[in-house]
């Protein structure tokens, strides 16, 4: 598998797993913890079915086969939610409300990059979650080209500044893992360029206060209790970190993604895009492969991203 499809495999294996116990608490999930896929539950769906997180980060990578277009990208974004494009089984089953309204928007074609809520309280982690391709396309670009092309992707939908430093930071921590750097190395690292160029480029103080966790922090020794997997995009970038910094294994690190509890199908594929980048596909249980929704569509989208990136 190249890192293209094990970032893909990674997303939605780890999505697939918290779909069926979305919105349970952590409490339900320290009494009944997923350990396999399960089938059923919350969205009624079947073992290995992903969710809206999987079907938008899989438009973003086909739109990003044919180069990169910001209008393209938000056609996919509503031909997803009215004609099922990537979707696991023909249905759309799940969107959040600031996705749902910037689909609307750019329904009614307004530009692409201002449908997105810029309000502060539409800081779900609806971009977050489908943000992992365009890693691909951006990993030798210079910082700030890194960063303008991660804002405009995430205001496709999310808009406030908030949403796009959490997904610029993301980003830069999955290129290093892409680099072949050490996770707790790459963190490190990570932490201080983008707080460096936060700070250059005059970002807004609150902004940058309000990462001080994941600037100051030694996240690895963090106990579960000060980690929330709510859909808010600070827990789930904080939660992903987490996941990957305390756990040794592709395994492990989504497991314990997914039984945080709350939204556990964004959690999972957050969290599951950097694990199979940095443990690679072949470390997802075979078991878990078997049954995921349509792996080898996946697997094909991979390649091709792949070798447009590459050729």
């Amino acid at each position: 598998m190249n890192p293209v499809q094990n970032a893909l495999l990674g997303l939605a294996v780890g999505d697939a797993l918290g779909v069926p116990v979305e919105f349970r608490s952590r409490a339900a999930m320290k009494n009944d913890p997923v350990t396999d896929m399960r089938a059923f539950g919350t969205h009624r769906q079947p073992a290995g079915t992903w969710s809206d997180d999987s079907s938008l980060a899989f438009c973003l990578a086909a739109s990003l086969c044919d180069g990169y277009n910001l209008e393209d990208i938000g056609k996919r974004f509503v031909m997803w939610y009215d004609d099922a494009y990537w979707t696991a089984h023909g249905a759309v089953f799940d969107i959040g409300i600031t996705t749902r309204n910037a689909i609307n928007r750019l329904r009614l074609g307004q530009r692409a990059d201002f449908c997105g809520d810029f309000d502060e309280q539409a800081n779900g982690n609806g971009s977050l979650m489908r943000i992992m391709p365009l890693l691909f396309y951006i990993k030798n670009k210079p910082l700030k080209e890194r960063w303008e092309i991660t804002r405009d992707v995430s205001r496709i939908t999310h808009g406030h500044i908030r949403s796009c430093i959490c997904c610029f930071f993301y980003l830069e921590f999955a290129g290093k893992l892409l680099a072949g750097k050490k996770a707790a190395e790459a963190l490190a690292e990570t932490r201080s360029e983008v707080k460096k160029f936060l700070v250059d480029n005059h970002f807004a103080a609150r902004e940058i206060e309000l990462l001080q966790f994941v600037f100051e922090s030694d996240i690895s020794k963090m106990p579960e209790n000060v980690i929330s997997g709510s859909g808010y995009v600070l827990h789930t970038l904080e939660a992903s970190l987490w996941c990957l910094l305390t756990t040794n294994s592709y395994k492990d690190a989504v497991l314990k993604a997914v039984n945080l509890g709350e939204d556990t199908d964004t959690t999972g594929a957050v969290t599951g895009a950097l694990a199979g980048l940095y443990y690679g596909a072949e470390t997802i249980p075979a078991e878990w492969l078997e049954v995921l929704a349509r792996r080898e569509a996946i697997e094909k989208l991979g390649s091709a991203l792949a070798e447009k990136m590459n050729g």
